[in-house]
């Protein structure tokens, strides 16, 4: 599969180096002129995972129109003060605002850059919860973390990265300011 990485930095290239050892093909796009166009029209899927102050900016005006567009983003206040859109709306809502007619799954959201490498711990894959109108758009992101090691689980649809953000900002605050560290990941657990 063609993938179109836009941003090329700790996520990205988390992402990226992941799935071209799985044996796709990665193309990013980055601040350079002409390179997230180049990385858009290349990628039969369009992974987004740039600072959330930058993302209006990439996306803006581009044509990502029945494009899979994986929406890694979170929308996170300067200094990690907290989120920018709240339970009424989500980042990944205002993502697919931004790029009407992407089929956008919020996915790789909630666990650092550093566990996107390896998220197996102790022999358990960390669960990736994603969200998503397009049940063919979440299969395929679903196919894409399985690859990485995750354990993929839908969470419904776009509306639900009202809910997945907050969690990143769980993640992101236990490993950073309350002494967590960064190599954990979110489990789920159920009875089947």
């Amino acid at each position: 599969m063609k993938i179109g990485m836009l941003g090329a930095g700790n996520v990205g290239q988390a992402l990226g180096q992941g799935w071209m050892a799985a044996g796709h093909e990665v193309k990013f796009g980055s601040r350079q002129p002409g390179s997230v166009e180049a990385a858009i029209a290349f990628g039969d899927v369009v992974a987004l995972a740039t600072p959330w102050d930058s993302t209006e900016a990439v996306l803006g005006g581009r044509n990502l129109a029945g494009k899979i567009l994986l929406d890694a983003t979170n929308p996170i206040a300067p200094g990690l003060a907290g989120l920018t859109h709240g339970l009424n709306d989500s980042g990944g809502e205002q993502v697919a605002r931004w790029a009407p007619g992407a089929r956008v799954v919020k996915i790789f959201n909630t666990i650092g850059a550093n566990m996107m490498a390896d998220p197996v711990i102790n022999g358990q894959a960390a669960t990736m919860l994603y969200c998503g109108d397009d049940a063919e758009a979440k299969q395929v992101a679903a196919g894409l973390a399985a690859e990485l090691g995750f354990e993929p689980m839908d969470a419904g649809p776009l509306e639900q990265a009202r809910y997945l953000e907050p969690l990143a900002m769980l993640w992101i605050t236990m490993a950073l300011k309350y002494g967590h560290g960064r190599e954990m990941g979110f489990k789920l657990l159920k009875r089947s």
